[in-house]
């Protein structure tokens, strides 16, 4: 059974993240550490003790549709009211609306936990917690009045409607339409897929946030709009009124979390409601929508990057008790009586060190993130704006190293368990279908590549990109000035892996500057996980400096030798695929016919 790793959790906040030095800094006010462990050990207790338990049945049963109504599995509603009791939604809102203005951090711990006791079911709220973001920024007074106070506390969740059946992942080519009325509001007609949470019994009212084409709007992604659809109207008094017209069709029938309802949404077709249309308002700026979403997707990237983490986390768990209490053979060195549990053979211990490395590492990028963009909400001018480009430059990262590390983690879990890796009654496999789909929705892990190498890389002229890797580096000299002989070949090997990262960075800099798209775009993916393991061996380096006074300080050290001697060097291939790979990736196109 899943338990949170508490502890783990507030030493990567505050030793790796940064978020001790926020703290005594006075960025947020007077929050103090008591509170922050008093957060971190219930949110902890809430995961182990009322989500995990809960998440075979989740798998297992799934989710219903009958009269466009969908029902959650036994014990799910039940699940969320004591969750959202717990206040848990309203961690980082804005008090004007009834939240608690908690740093973004701590909801970012917080999710990792509600993920790691089920990825099926925090994926509902997370995606209500976006809304309120984008909601936040840019929906009128009235509007905020209306729907944030519930939103906020969770009585109503939300959702996010992009894609569409011919428009993946191309937004600009959606065809939702959006009619103007008098009244101010407007009609919208069309279908949307894909859509999580989008239909379900765990709230009386679910707000949809919807992307749609007006008549006059000019193409492309310049001529999206926003659009706030309830599927409940919402009366002066802020009753429930009427059924607005928009339902949900059908459900998709997944690898993995399948207590997580995934909808076809239908928009306008005159089921509901009194004239055909779905009543919508405009959140923003008509024709700007795409831009408004993105504050709820950028939130979505993180959130996904954390399930990697969360995943990631329980399949190391998993695995190791299951290694512990597994016997076969005898290993070398094996004195005890009989066969040996498998953890003491050196191929399973290689496993699952590596699965523990790719998870902290995993953790300290995407809490990294958090922190910057904390920063950047609570510093002013120069420094906000850095921090704003570090949050921005470390997202596209977070969300696909995180992810593809859930995916390696949960893989190599089913390893160690051999055979009954394979039986669902063990939970590995279950944990392998779960994180299959987060490198694939908020945006592909290659679609994350393409945005770190055109947008990101070029953020204050390449000098952003630049001034992490110095700070990296910075990490590798403390390391090698620390002369601790725990650490092995940590400074050599972590040291030449920055070197990789900048040759790389330097090169896809120039390719883009001198117009050689392809060239650049061919070696995306390599790079961007180039980073994420520079990233890696860095933060772990940078947890093994630290001295927390928790008795660990030779655990983590131990931990960031074996990633930098097992890991670090894969970066030198991968530099090697960004420089030289884009030749033989054009020559060999015609293979695919």
């Amino acid at each position: 059974m899943y338990k949170a790793p508490v502890e783990e959790i507030a030493f990567t906040l505050r030793h790796v993240a940064g978020l001790s030095a926020a703290l005594s800094e006075g960025r947020f006010g007077d929050l103090s550490d008591d509170v922050v462990d008093a957060v971190l050990a219930e949110a902890g207790r809430f995961a182990g003790e009322a989500i995990a338990p809960l998440a075979d049945v989740g798998d297992r049963q799934g989710v219903t549709l009958k009269d466009a109504q969908v029902t959650m599995p036994e014990g799910w509603p039940a699940l969320y009211r004591a969750w959202m009791q717990g206040g848990w939604n309203a961690l980082a809102a804005a008090p004007e609306f009834g939240g608690q203005g908690l740093p973004h951090m701590l909801q970012v711990a917080t999710m990792e936990m509600w993920n790691g006791g089920s990825m099926a079911f925090a994926i509902g709220p997370t995606l209500t917690i976006g809304a309120v973001e984008a909601l936040s920024a840019h929906g009128s007074d009235a509007l905020k009045r209306t729907y944030l106070p519930n939103m906020v506390s969770g009585e109503w969740m939300g959702s996010m409607n992009l894609t569409e059946p011919h428009a993946g992942s191309d937004l600009g080519a959606l065809k939702t339409r959006a009619e103007r009325r008098d009244d101010g509001t407007y009609r919208l007609f069309g279908q949307k897929i894909f859509i999580t949470y989008g239909e379900h019994d765990l709230t009386e009212n679910i707000v949809h946030l919807v992307l749609a084409r007006l008549p006059d709007a000019p193409p492309g992604t310049r001529g999206i709009s926003l659009f706030l659809v309830p599927k409940f109207l919402v009366n002066a008094d802020g009753s429930l009124g009427g059924r607005n017209d928009v339902h949900c069709h059908s459900i998709e029938r997944k690898l993995g979390i399948h207590a997580s309802p995934t909808c076809t949404m239908i928009y306008g077709d005159g089921r509901f409601g009194d004239e055909p249309g779905a009543v919508g308002w405009l959140v923003g700026e008509e024709n700007k929508g795409l831009a408004c979403m993105f504050t709820m997707m950028n939130n979505a990237r993180l959130a996904v990057g954390m399930q990697g983490v969360a995943i990631a986390e329980a399949a190391t768990q998993k695995a190791i008790a299951y290694a512990r209490e597994r016997t076969q053979g005898r290993a070398p060195g094996w004195e005890g009586p009989g066969m040996s549990p498998i953890i003491e053979h050196p191929d399973v211990a290689r496993m699952l060190l590596t699965m523990k490395a790719l998870t902290q590492g995993a953790r300290a990028i995407t809490y990294a993130c958090a922190h910057a963009v904390d920063m950047s909400q609570v510093t002013k001018g120069d420094e906000a704006r850095h921090w704003g480009e570090r949050a921005s430059l470390l997202t596209p990262i977070a969300k696909s190293f995180a992810t593809d590390a859930g995916v390696d983690v949960a893989s190599l879990g089913v390893q160690v368990h051999g055979g009954m890796g394979y039986i669902e009654e063990t939970g590995a496999a279950r944990l392998y279908r779960d994180a299959r789909i987060a490198p694939i929705y908020e945006g592909t892990n290659g679609i994350q590549a393409i945005d770190l190498v055109t947008r990101k890389l070029p953020l204050s002229d390449g000098r952003q990109v630049k001034w992490l890797i110095a700070e990296l580096k910075g990490i590798a000299g403390a390391v090698r000035a620390a002369e601790d002989s725990g650490f092995g070949e940590t400074a050599a090997r972590l040291g030449s892996s920055l070197a990789d990262l900048e040759a790389a960075t330097d090169w896809l800099g120039r390719a883009m500057a001198e117009g050689r798209h392809a060239d650049a775009l061919a070696g995306a993916t390599p790079y961007q996980r180039l980073f994420g393991l520079a990233l890696t061996g860095a933060y772990l380096a940078k947890a093994a400096l630290a001295d927390a006074g928790d008795g660990r300080k030779a655990e983590r050290t131990a931990l960031c030798r074996f990633a930098a001697e097992n890991l670090m060097a894969e970066t030198a291939a991968l530099k090697d695929r960004v420089i030289n790979g884009a030749a033989s990736l054009a020559a060999a196109r015609a293979v695919l016919g």
